[in-house]
């Protein structure tokens, strides 16, 4: 399956607007737990597959290649995967989110 491109059409949208195409990415099963994973320091393929809690090889190579093709996720020679700036950009839009599922995690 091919990454989601902005402008054409993608799962909720025949138009490809840029964020349903960013949702149909992101919504893929693993997606956001990859781009999550490598937001500190680039990883290996095998570390990440442990901090994924051990996912099928399979699985996690298809949603590199994705992440890779939609610029999110770098390979790098010496040193595995790693966020491109625009992965980066992501990561920092989530950061809120996160902060509000502690939040709400906590109770409040």
């Amino acid at each position: 399956m091919a990454a989601p491109k902005p402008g054409h059409p993608v799962r909720g949208s025949t138009t490809g607007r840029p964020l349903m195409a960013a949702l149909d990415l992101f919504g893929r099963r693993w997606s956001l737990r990859v781009v999550w994973e490598l937001r500190e320091q680039p990883l290996g393929f095998r570390a990440l597959q442990q901090r994924c809690e051990n996912m099928s090889s399979s699985v996690l190579r298809q949603r590199l290649n994705e992440l890779t093709e939609a610029r999110i996720v770098e390979q790098r020679p010496d040193a595995g995967y790693a966020l491109t700036a625009l992965g980066r950009d992501a990561c920092a839009a989530l950061l809120p989110l996160a902060r509000w599922a502690d939040r709400w995690a906590e109770g409040g």
